[in-house]
């Protein structure tokens, strides 16, 4: 055989070996699913609830009107810093003052009868006393005269004299006793019209208090709606009466977020939280839960539960008030604010990306050790939300990459981080686990073969 034929020869069959080789890697990169991949990694985590509201003080009051009448004089301003029972504002007091000079002269001339009635008593009384010694004189001598005429040693003009004086004396106690029990009475009744005069003279000095206002502790006017020479009325059964002003004490400053029913529950007194304040962006401040509502509010009205006849199935939120340890001096109330309190923590805990947690049923658990060849994209499960017992037979877990494969293995989870999730049972540190795509995690049979590919993600062009 001449050499050019053996050369032809052995170049047709290296192109025949490769064209088997391209082949056999061709048909079996058709099996071979791209994912990325996340490691088992130990890190200390800590599960956060965010809830927005707003900026309030602890202790705060709405000053409103307790009487009719037009504001004469408004001491401070917003914003001013009052002290405890400083002068705040005064309504128009004519007729208040008037009523209550008034009264103050009835008190006095109620009190003048009173003692009038005391002196009557007792000279009523001394006249008792008067008559009482004229009736035991006279009461002896009418018993000496009975004697003496007895034995015949008066007239019966004397004894008769004598019964005469004593009858007069005992008419004149009488009288003298009955003097002193009207005096008692007279006594009584300028003791009662004096009691009456200071409870009258105490409600119209309650009415002129109530128009002068002081403030009930030291703290910040927050809101001043009214002006001077306006009018205000005070609250009639379910009308509102007018408010004044607010007096906030801004020593201790709270916000006051709306949590969602679904994280109410992992919320408790004393935990830790960190509050962001739109006004003051960049800065975080720090505080404690310090109060967490009973009653759920329903988002879309912001009325409590408790309120409503009926159930609603609308979207509830539960109030947590977090006390701020270092709130700055110059904040307001009302400032929009967002608050994140950590609910749970974990130190040196073996976790994984969130988004490598995935369900499979115990059927395709079956089927992880069958071929490496069979098809990796399994057909979308038809959906049966109301199947229990399917909800039942399904696992919890993740893809472990083990010898080029994608082995589903089944994990126990604690405490959620904002990106990762802590791994109780069923891995070790440094195990290698698929965290992506989602649309291959979706699929992804157990066994399939994989191929790691960490880099970035192109973004998919929208379809027009």
């Amino acid at each position: 055989m001449k050499a050019w034929k053996k050369i032809a020869i052995g170049v047709g069959a290296i192109v025949v070996l490769a064209a088997l080789v391209g082949f056999t890697v061709v048909q079996s990169r058709k099996n071979v699913v791209t994912v990325q991949t996340g490691k088992a990694q130990r890190e200390d985590l800590a599960t956060v609830v965010s809830a927005s509201g707003e900026i309030k003080p602890k202790t705060y009051v709405n000053i409103g009107a307790n009487a009719y009448g037009k504001i004469t004089h408004l001491y401070v301003k917003e914003g001013d810093h009052v002290k405890k029972g400083q002068l705040l504002a005064q309504i128009d007091n004519v007729q208040s003052a008037a009523d209550l000079s008034a009264n103050q002269a009835m008190l006095q001339a109620a009190q003048t009868d009173a003692l009038a009635a005391d002196a009557g008593l007792k000279t009523s009384q001394a006249d008792m006393l008067r008559a009482q010694a004229d009736y035991d004189r006279n009461k002896l001598d009418w018993d000496r005269a009975q004697s003496l005429f007895k034995d015949g040693l008066i007239s019966k003009s004397d004894f008769d004299s004598r019964k005469n004086a004593w009858a007069t004396a005992d008419a004149g106690l009488s009288q003298a006793q009955a003097r002193v029990a009207q005096a008692k009475a007279q006594k009584d009744s300028a003791d009662k019209h004096v009691s009456q005069a200071n409870a009258t003279l105490a409600r119209v000095n309650d009415v002129l208090q109530k128009t002068t206002y002081t403030a009930p502790y030291a703290g910040v006017v927050t809101n001043l709606p009214v002006r001077e020479g306006e009018s205000v009325v005070i609250g009639i059964q379910n009308a509102q009466g007018s408010t004044l002003m607010t007096l906030a004490d801004m020593s201790v400053i709270t916000a006051e977020v709306k949590v969602d029913e679904t994280d109410i529950v992992n919320v408790q007194l004393g935990q830790p939280a960190e509050v962001t304040i739109d006004a003051i962006p960049k800065k975080i401040f720090h505080g404690k839960v310090s109060e967490i509502g009973d009653n759920a509010i329903v988002r879309s009205s912001g009325v409590s539960t408790s309120q409503q006849a009926t159930a609603s199935e609308e979207a509830k939120d539960f109030k947590v008030v977090v006390t701020l340890t270092d709130a700055p001096d110059d904040l307001r109330p009302g400032l929009s604010t967002t608050a994140k309190v950590t609910t749970a923590t974990r130190t040196n805990a073996l976790s994984i990306p969130i988004q490598a947690l995935t369900l499979r049923t115990k059927e395709q658990m079956d089927q992880q050790n069958n071929a490496p060849g069979s098809v990796h994209a399994a057909p979308p499960a038809a959906k049966d939300p109301a199947s229990k017992s399917k909800k039942d037979d399904e696992l919890q877990g993740v893809f472990v990459i083990r010898s080029k494969k994608a082995m589903f293995v089944p994990v126990a989870t604690g405490i959620t981080g904002t990106t990762d999730i802590e791994v109780l049972d069923g891995l070790k540190e440094g195990d290698e686990v698929v965290t992506g795509s989602y649309k291959v995690l979706r699929t992804l049979r157990p066994g399939s073969s994989v191929k790691i590919d960490n880099t970035a993600p192109k973004k998919e062009e929208e379809s027009s």
